[in-house]
Order: C-alpha cells, then structure tokens, then sequence
C-alpha cells in the first residue's frame, strides 16, 4: 500500500504536524488503527510526564534473590529482576 504525507492538527496545542508516510507504514506494521492526535512535541511531553509520574515498586528476584524496582505493583506472580527475565525469555523463545 502506498502511503502520503498527511498534514494533521495537534488536539493539545493545535499546531500542524506532517504525520509521513514511512510514519503510517510503520503503524500499519505495528497493527495500530488510531490517527496520532498530538504531534511529535507534545507526545515527548506527554510521555515525559508518565514517567516521571510512575512510581517504583522494590522487588527480590524470584529467581536469583537480587533485590531490584519494578514500575507497577506485582500480583503475587513470580518477578525476576531484568537478567533473569531475559534468560527465561531466551529459553521460551528457542
């Protein structure tokens, strides 16, 4: 399919922004539906503001026993600090 530039207006600060064609392949790929409605600034902004707004939960590794963070609240499910997660990752995905 073959995509154009689009000239979109930002619902937050109403300034135009040209959402480009390698942009709409790239969320078609993705399987996303939604126009972006905020252009590339004020998304920044937004995404800025969620995470320095997410707060950290402290966690022992279920696995090894290192002690870590987490940016959600665990649900009594096993949680393994970041290498961990990725040796079990690895291991389902050969």
């Amino acid at each position: 399919m073959a995509y154009e530039n689009k000239s979109l207006e930002c619902k937050e600060c109403g300034k135009q922004f040209i959402w480009s064609a390698s942009e709409q392949a790239f969320f078609a790929e993705k399987g996303f539906q939604n126009v972006p409605a905020r252009c590339p600034e004020c998304r920044a902004r937004a995404r800025k503001m969620r995470t320095e707004t997410q707060s950290s939960t402290p966690i022992k590794c279920s696995l090894c026993g290192k002690s870590g963070e987490v940016p959600f609240e665990p649900k009594g499910t096993p949680i393994y600090c970041e290498q961990c997660f990725n040796k079990i990752k690895e291991k389902k995905i050969s």
